[in-house]
Formats: structure tokens, C-alpha cells, sequence
């Protein structure tokens, strides 16, 4: 099984690799549990989608680290890396959105394998699931794992999250929506700008924690196509996103499994959450789910 770790936007986010705040003792980054939590439930090679210019830097911080503990590689999300009748407007500076950067690996990965984002700390029980799941199911193998919304938020103002709607154990949509405490209640704001609702605290949301097989390049090169010639119009600023894609595969008839882990998700939406994960991290290694030095 392998893991693709989406971080070609660390360097946006964080004004520069330079600039991400380590998290652990020994300056571990989110990545590096992530990382730490996937070879523990038996994943055998990683893939990272950085940003060409970040490669050197992403090595020397985090490549480095990891290398000598799991088959390590780099893929450059580009962005010319599309369908050549495409004209890429000089205005256009970032890539083509979540479902270009995993396409942006096909030719890296060679097993079924697990989609998740760098700055996100997914917690071990999540990645147990997903190998579980790629482990027991001969056939269809795409999956998208569920967080308890509660589980997702934090008190510092509203997260993007993937609202999902499910039946009979299958997803059938993922809604797009800014999620915040209002009132003590989750409020969502669907990102389409259709109305807002109401998140029961169990209610499951996606996080980027994806399975898939192989089948998933060829789909998406098919929707990469289609998507480009109706967007023709809008090159500065359209993005091709996985959530989108997955809400088409469902439509035309195919499943997507709705995998649930009761797992807190960690992450550094807004400086203020920073000191929060930390002393989650710290919590953690007294509770002996991680050694102090991570990769000693």
C-alpha cells in the first residue's frame, strides 16, 4: 500500500517551507506524525506532490527525516501539466487544484493507495482504517474517511470541510462548506453559496483522507479533458477539484465507501491554533502513542 501526501500548497500557506512552525519536541512537523502513523499501520512508500521550487528545501526539512524509514519520492504538481490544446492564460500562477495534483502522480504510484494532505494530523486510528479497508475490499477500492464534525473544528473561526452525505455505508455527495461554531451550534456554509444548514456534532466530514485504486488516473485524465473545455472561459481562476470529481463518479453510478474513524483531526487553520497542537503532540508522547524523538 502506498500513501500520496498533497503538499504543493505547504509553501503558500505558510509563507515559505522555511517559515512552518515545528510541532514536536525535536521539530517534527504535522507531516512527520502523519508520516510516523502510516509506516506504524504498514504502508510501504510514500509519495510527495510539492512544488518544484520547494524540492531542495522540502528534502533537506522533511525528506531527509522520512527517508531512511519508508521508500521515499517527489512528484512536481505543474502547471502545464494538462491536455495540450489548453492555453494557459499569463495571469494563471497556481495549479489546477486537488484532482491535478493526484493525477500529477500517476507514474509514481503502482499499488492501491491513500490520499492525504500535509498540513493535517489525521491521528493513527484513521490510517488503520483506511489499510484496513484497501486490505479487505477486492474490488472497489475508493473510499473517502469520515471525521466526527466535532472532531474537525476549531475555536478560532470557521474550517473548510467536505460535508458528506451518505446511505447504506456509500457516499453520496460531499458538500463543500465553511464550517464555525455559531451560537454553540456547527454551522455550515456550503461553499456553492446555497443555504446554509445546520452539522449534528456526529455528522461525518471529509478531510482529504481518500483511497483509491489505479483507476482513479485514467478517470480523472477523461475528466480533465472535459473539465478544461468547459471552463474555457474561466482559466484564471477555475480549479479542479477532487470532491467535485468524486460527487460525478457517485452520479454515474459508481460507489465511494464512507469509512468512519473516531480520530481527532490536528491542524493549524489560524496561528492560534499552534500552541493548541503542540500541546496535543506533548499529550500524545506522555501517553506513549509516540516516542519523544520521532525518528530516533
Amino acid at each position: 500500500m502506498q500513501l500520496l501526501i498533497m503538499a504543493a500548497g505547504m509553501g503558500s500557506r505558510f509563507g515559505g517551507l522555511k517559515q512552518i512552525e515545528p510541532m514536536g519536541p525535536n521539530g517534527e512537523f504535522i507531516i512527520d506524525y502523519s508520516i510516523y502513523d502510516a509506516i506504524k499501520a504498514g504502508f510501504k512508500k510514500i509519495v510527495f506532490i510539492i512544488k518544484e521550487e520547494n524540492y531542495e528545501i522540502f528534502k533537506e526539512t522533511i525528506g531527509k527525516r522520512v527517508e531512511p524509514h519508508i521508500k521515499t519520492e517527489y512528484v512536481f504538481q505543474k502547471i502545464d501539466d494538462i491536455p495540450s490544446f489548453v492555453d494557459i492564460p499569463k495571469e494563471r500562477i497556481k495549479p489546477w487544484g486537488t484532482a491535478q495534483a493526484i493525477y500529477s502522480a500517476r507514474n509514481n504510484i503502482t499499488e492501491d493507495f491513500l490520499v492525504i494532505n500535509a498540513d493535517d494530523f489525521y491521528g493513527r486510528d484513521a490510517f488503520l482504517t483506511a489499510i484496513n479497508f484497501l486490505k479487505s475490499n477486492t474490488e472497489n477500492k475508493y473510499s473517502t474517511v469520515g471525521y466526527k464534525a466535532k472532531n474537525t473544528m476549531t475555536e478560532n473561526g470557521s474550517v473548510k470541510r467536505g460535508v458528506i452525505k451518505e446511505e447504506n455505508g456509500n457516499l453520496k455527495s460531499i458538500i463543500e462548506s465553511k464550517l464555525e461554531y455559531i451560537d454553540n451550534k456547527i454551522i455550515a456554509s456550503p461553499l456553492d453559496g446555497s443555504k446554509e444548514f445546520e452539522v449534528n456534532p456526529n455528522d461525518l466530514v471529509s478531510m482529504n483522507m481518500l483511497t483509491f485504486d489505479l483507476s482513479i488516473f485514467d478517470f480523472l485524465k477523461k475528466r480533465m479533458e472535459i473539465f478544461f473545455k468547459e471552463n474555457k472561459d474561466n482559466l484564471d481562476t477555475c480549479e479542479f477539484l477532487i470532491p467535485t470529481e468524486l460527487n460525478y463518479w457517485i452520479e454515474k453510478g459508481n460507489d465511494v465507501k464512507v469509512l468512519s474513524t473516531d480520530a481527532t483531526w490536528q491542524g493549524v487553520t489560524y496561528k492560534e491554533d499552534t500552541d493548541l497542537v503542540k500541546e496535543s503532540i506533548k499529550k500524545l508522547i506522555l501517553d506513549k502513542e509516540y516516542p519523544n524523538n520521532l525518528w530516533k
